[in-house]
């Protein structure tokens, strides 16, 4: 195995946590210490820094300079580094619809803004839909309102699938 596989796999491995992509939200924004990512997520401060060690050693999270802590202590601050913006690797699908659901299990539903829709469209226009799509969200991430409230953006668009027909039934026989 090359040292770059070796490297993509631990991403891959780091990444393949629904609470760890929760962390890199978390700090993504604001840097916060393992004290405050323990306490974010009801984490034990051992477990929450065997998470945030193995983001850092893979360069998703980055330690900042220390700053003073509880009782005369130096704690560190994490950042999220935007790496995983980029990574791909396989179940990544099924990552992110975990992590989806994770983070708005204690929500209340009907505060949520959700649409859904269908489009019946050209590969052309469905090209032109998904560059839009992306244009817009990175517009809006690269360029964060500092005393803005943080929000999250969930979004899939998917072929639709025709029900299955089995021809071998009569109609009306279902």
């Amino acid at each position: 195995m090359t040292e770059q596989d070796a490297r993509r796999q631990a991403a891959a491995r780091a990444l393949s946590s629904p609470l760890r992509m929760r962390i890199l939200r978390f700090c993504l924004y604001e840097a916060r210490s393992n004290r405050e990512i323990a306490a974010q997520f009801d984490l034990n401060p051992g477990t929450s820094l065997h998470h945030v060690r193995t983001l850092v050693e893979t360069g998703f999270l980055a330690a900042e300079e220390g700053r003073p802590g509880r009782r005369g202590t130096v704690e560190i601050p994490y950042r999220a580094t935007g790496l995983s913006w980029n990574a791909e690797f396989e179940g990544q699908g099924s990552l992110l619809i975990r992590t989806f659901l994770e983070e708005i299990e204690p929500l209340d539903l009907d505060r949520m803004i959700m649409v859904r829709s269908g489009f019946r469209l050209t590969e052309a226009r469905l090209e032109e839909l998904r560059s839009r799509i992306v244009d817009i969200v990175l517009e809006y991430q690269r360029s964060p309102d500092p005393d803005g409230e943080a929000h999250s953006l969930f979004l899939a668009l998917h072929p639709e699938q025709p029900p299955a027909v089995d021809d071998s039934q009569e109609p009306g026989s279902r």
